[in-house]
């Protein structure tokens, strides 16, 4: 059965919410956090937030392209300034922020720097970039921009995000000391 303009309509309606819906939880989550005010949850929360987009990213990626009635983009208004966010986050994750990256490993295999506060920001400011047009009713708009945003940038940037954060749990929970374990051993064989 064919879509009807009413079905289609119902479609990206549902669509831009659930992203909306994602989009601004992860915003404002990354916010939160770059307040400093729970860095010991910060990596874990960063893996399921990480996660979590990852989906919402994936309905995007994977429907038809959207395309938005204007050839031009409505003007959103000014950009937020994200360098305190930027700021905030690198203050959290100082030591952990930096990795080593592979800007496009279809293309090239060359190492680039890479910096989770950079990313997070970048992904931040391209998800609020889509919410002032959602907010504002233009859905299709909206759609568009996380479509194009997360293909080009924000996609790859949670992608690397994710591995990094999720390597870095790793470490923190799988390199142990082999004294401490030695000793644990000890402690559990003989009560």
């Amino acid at each position: 059965m064919p879509e009807t303009p009413d079905t289609e309509a119902l479609q990206v309606g549902t669509l831009a919410a659930e992203t909306a819906q994602d989009a601004r939880a992860f915003c404002e989550s990354v916010r939160q956090l770059a307040t400093g005010s729970a860095p010991d949850a910060a990596l874990p929360l960063l893996l399921l937030m990480l996660s979590q987009l990852q989906v919402a990213g994936a309905r995007l990626g994977a429907i038809q392209d959207v395309v938005p009635a204007e050839r031009f983009e409505a003007d959103p208004g000014p950009e937020s300034n994200l360098d305190a966010l930027r700021m905030g986050l690198a203050n959290l994750l100082d030591g952990i922020d930096d990795y080593a990256d592979v800007v496009d490993p279809v293309t090239s295999v060359e190492p680039a720097r890479g910096a989770l506060s950079d990313d997070l920001a970048d992904i931040v400011g391209a998800l609020e970039h889509g919410l002032v047009h959602y907010d504002a009713t233009r859905l299709t708009e909206a759609l568009w921009w996380w479509q194009f945003s997360y293909l080009s940038q924000w996609g790859v940037r949670s992608t690397a995000a994710l591995r990094v954060v999720q390597t870095i749990l790793a470490h923190l929970r799988l390199d142990a000391d082999e004294d401490m374990v030695a000793d644990a051993e000890f402690e559990a064989l003989h009560p």
